[in-house]
Parts: structure tokens; sequence; C-alpha cells
């Protein structure tokens, strides 16, 4: 019975993770390679870069740029597991995906399930020792951790949403991930340092306003 369980799934888990089977590595993720440019990854998508997002400017940009495979692949878009791919870029070069998959096209599946598709791909699978979070921009409380594949250079993780609906892939470059969270640390720190005096000049040109407009205006009040 568990065998014919998993014969009866194994399409639909070639289906998710086929693009994955044709030789890929670590260092890549349907085509996308980490440090590969912004602009290669824009025309790579068939996307304008207009659709870039910064995210931080200083003291390195950090960019986004959000693909929905359905809005290129067509049909294929129906059976494409894949509902949207959030790449993250320091300085121009890929440092991180986040792949979400679609709740329909997963349901029934297992983390068992998936976790022997990917291990398909990428050998043994190491599940956390312990609890570990991951940020999330849907879910307050970030998404946990179920297993991991990972080198020196770079580390792939399948995580869970908090009420086990949906699965995410996250994949970075650990050296151009680190490089980006350091800068993010200290552009955050640049402007708490900066705020006080950008502040009382925000005031200053306010009040500058102000006082102009009242030199306008006196003259012509009458009561």
């Amino acid at each position: 019975m568990k065998r014919f369980r998993l014969i009866t799934k194994l399409p639909l888990l070639l289906l998710l993770f086929s693009p994955l089977l044709c030789g890929a590595d670590l260092s890549t993720y349907r085509g996308f390679q980490f440090g590969m440019s912004l602009d290669a990854a824009v025309k790579h998508l068939g996307m304008n870069a207009s659709e870039v997002t910064m995210i931080h400017q200083r003291p390195a940009r950090i960019q986004e740029l959000t693909w929905n495979p359905e809005r290129f692949s067509g049909a294929s878009g129906d059976t494409d597991p894949v509902e949207q791919v959030v790449f993250s870029f320091y300085n121009g070069q890929l440092f991180r995906m986040i792949v979400d998959y679609d709740n329909q096209k997963t349901a029934g599946l297992s983390i068992e399930d998936i976790t022997e598709a990917f291990s398909i791909r990428y050998g043994a699978v190491t599940h956390p020792a312990a609890e570990t979070l991951f940020p999330s921009a849907v879910f307050s409380k970030g998404v946990t951790v179920v297993a991991c594949w990972a080198d020196a250079e770079y580390s792939f993780n399948l995580a869970q949403s908090p009420y086990g609906s949906s699965f995410e892939l996250i994949a970075f470059s650990k050296h151009l991930n680190a490089l980006a969270d350091a800068a993010v640390a200290r552009g955050i720190q640049m402007d708490a340092q900066e705020a006080p005096e950008r502040q009382k000049a925000e005031e200053q040109s306010a009040q500058s306003k102000l006082d102009k407009t009242r030199l306008a205006n006196k003259p012509r009040f009458r009561p």
C-alpha cells in the first residue's frame, strides 16, 4: 500500500522538480546561477528593468525582482507548481532566490514526499537539530526550515508556513548573502545615526516654507 502511494505521487513529484533534474547543482536553479548579473536575469526572464525594486541603496544596492511563471509560460503555467520566485541582488549580483509553490499543486504532498524529490537531485538531506526560522514577507513569525541541502558555498532550504499549508524554497549564496546582510545592517545603522540631523533639516525646511507663505499672505489678509 505504501509503495502504491509513492508510485501514484511520483509523476507529480517529477513535475514539481523536473527543472532541477537536468544537470543542475547547488549553484543554479532553473537556469539562474548565483552571481549572475541583474541585467542577465532580467533578460533571461523576459522582463523589464523598470520592474526591479530597490530595497536598500547604501552602503550597497539591494534589489529585488519578482517573477510569476504563469505570466510568461502560457498553458504550461497550468502545470508548473511554482507560483512565484523573488530574486534578490547584491550590487547587481544574484545572491538569493525565494521560490513559493502553489498550494493547490502541492496539495497532498507531505514533507517527506517533497524532501525525497529534492534528495534525488541534491543528495543526502539534513534536518535541523532545533527549530530554525527564516524571515518571511508574509508570515510575521517566519517560516520553519524542515530540510536543507548545502555545501561550502550554497544553501538550499525547504521551508513550511506556520500553518503547514504551503512550502517554499529559500536558496542563497553563502558569501553574497553574508555581504548583503552586513550591508543591510550597516545601512540601518547609518539611517539611525543620521536620523536626528535629517529630522532637523526637514523641520528647518518646513519652517522656511511656512515663513515664506506667511510673508506672502500677511499683506493680503483682511479681517
